[in-house]
């Protein structure tokens, strides 16, 4: 009988208890939540810092985005064994749900505007003893937030904008490129005005000022909206930023960790190798760059992805003032003729390997200039803006604008750049005078000179969208013409990735993307 009253006793204490569930409901001490974390300004930078930690994920920039931006360009492709990946570089699209694809793109994009929307919705209220050092935090979490969704709308064009910290049952709407654009460019003009021209030493890597000017520029571009775009890049071209930049003698120095956010830089990711570890949210998770290991020639790397031949052929058309070979070929590209054309040079301190055949390899961001092997922890920064593309592309606002022949000014743009490298002027270019005979005809070289100064550097997909060549069969058949990837292209289709299926399939708001 006792036994059967404990029995009874305890039975009831425990239906009392599994009744209330707040006593059981107890947050974990050791883990922060919302309600005891935005306190203090140490946790706004710690919140922001979580923003920053999204650049080291797969499917930003250590990793899958180069396949999107460079491999699927007329400038490179795929003849990984991988079929799945490879084929994810051609337009052809079996799997909407492909992980190393659009989903973990979508993920980590997501992912890191959650983290924003966080700062911008609790720091606020955070009290800080200078309220400039809070504003500088909102800005950059504003600059992070629009960066984020100016991919996401140069991959998808039709994704929901989400502005406030979400949960997980959310079905948020689905908006238009240009309405995801518009809100690119509401939050880099508000990050504008609290961005600092340059930052310290111990801040290298935030955006500035000038960052988001570009940002914006970049933005307005993609809109077609010429002047808008002038004006805001005219800042760093012609305005109060222009001391802020210049070109750097060595082209080379670009791409190299050892010469990292030199002048030349507008915008960078900062890697390094001081944590050799996974890129999950563990403590201490890799933050180096995996692109080197993926793109490096067979035996070395992966080699999942490599150069289009054309760009070898099209730095040899021009010679330099002095006779000489284009020094970016030598920089940005492995090929079969390199040890003939630079003698000594090395491919990671090895001659030609017979193996490799006719084939070429990527080399600009590689680090066969201190090492001969490659890993997932690259240290070299990936500049995202460099001022070499902003005199390029602000060439082309001022062309754009112009009613007949190039100003002045977007040619001497230009040839800054080409004089670099030790290019003629263009006026002075035994192939390319003519480009100066009318606003077309510069365009049409601009696109060239474009890819020549920045192939592989994740802005040819951007720009192939913006001159809307594939809208035209004489533009798909230059496409064509450099890449036979571009046979798989369907126009009004194939300008855009598909959305991830099992977001279409748990989001009612969301329709996959046309024609898919």
């Amino acid at each position: 009988m006792k036994k059967i009253l404990l029995y009874s006793l305890l039975a009831v204490m425990l239906s009392s208890i599994s009744c209330k569930e707040s006593l059981i409901d107890i947050p974990n001490p050791n883990s922060p939540t919302t309600e005891t974390f935005w306190k203090s300004p140490a946790d706004a930078q710690t919140g922001l810092d979580a923003v920053y930690n999204m650049f080291y994920k797969p499917g930003t920039w250590t990793r899958w985005i180069y396949f999107r931006y460079d491999l699927t360009s007329d400038e490179g492709f795929s003849q990984s064994p991988w079929n799945e990946l490879k084929e994810w570089t051609r337009f052809i699209y079996f799997n909407y749900n492909f992980w190393e694809g659009n989903a973990w793109m979508w993920r980590d994009h997501y992912k890191a505007i959650f983290r924003a929307n966080q700062v911008l919705a609790y720091v606020p209220a955070i009290e800080f003893s200078s309220a400039a050092d809070k504003d500088k935090i909102i800005a950059q979490a504003k600059f992070l937030r629009a960066f984020y969704y100016f991919n996401l709308a140069i991959m998808f064009d039709n994704v929901p904008l989400v502005l406030n910290v979400s949960n997980p049952g959310d079905t948020p709407k689905q908006n238009t490129e240009s309405e995801v654009f518009a809100q690119v460019i509401l939050d880099l003009q508000d990050a504008v005005k609290s961005l600092p021209d340059k930052w310290g030493d111990n801040d290298l890597g935030r955006p500035t000022k000038g960052a988001a000017l570009a940002l914006l520029g970049k933005t307005y571009m993609q809109m077609r909206d010429w002047q808008k775009a002038k004006d805001a890049l005219s800042w760093l071209v012609e305005g109060d930023g222009k001391s802020n930049y210049s070109l750097v003698a060595n082209y080379k120095d670009n791409f190299k960790h050892t010469t990292e956010n030199n002048s030349e830089s507008v915008f960078e990711i900062q890697f390094s190798n001081i944590n050799p570890n996974g890129d999950g949210d563990q403590p201490n998770p890799n933050v180096g760059s995996n692109r080197a290991q993926f793109f490096a020639p067979r035996g070395i790397g992966w080699c999942d992805g490599q150069p289009r031949r054309w760009l070898v052929d099209e730095y040899k058309k021009e010679k330099t003032a002095d006779g000489q070979i284009d020094p970016r070929l030598r920089a940005n590209i492995f090929y079969p003729e390199i040890q003939k054309d630079f003698p000594g040079e090395k491919i990671y301190g090895r001659d030609w390997d017979a193996g490799w055949g006719t084939d070429c390899f990527f080399r600009k961001y590689q680090g066969d200039y201190y090492r001969n092997n490659e890993d997932y922890y690259s240290p070299i920064n990936f500049r995202v803006i460099r001022y070499a593309d902003v005199l390029l592309l602000y060439a082309e606002c001022l062309t754009q604008l112009s009613g007949g022949t190039p100003s002045p000014l977007a040619v001497d743009c230009v040839n800054r750049v080409r004089q670099r490298v030790g290019l003629s002027k263009l006026d002075s270019s035994i192939l390319y005078a003519s480009a100066l005979s009318s606003k077309d005809a510069f365009l049409k070289r601009l696109q060239m000179e474009r890819s020549l100064e920045l192939c592989f550097e994740g802005v040819r997909w951007a720009d192939l969208k913006r001159w809307k060549l594939w809208d035209t069969q004489a533009g798909l058949s230059e496409l064509l013409s450099r890449d036979p990837d571009f046979s798989n292209f369907v126009v009004g289709k194939s300008s855009r990735m598909p959305l991830p299926q099992s977001e279409v399939d748990n989001n009612p708001n969301l329709k996959q993307n046309p024609m898919y």
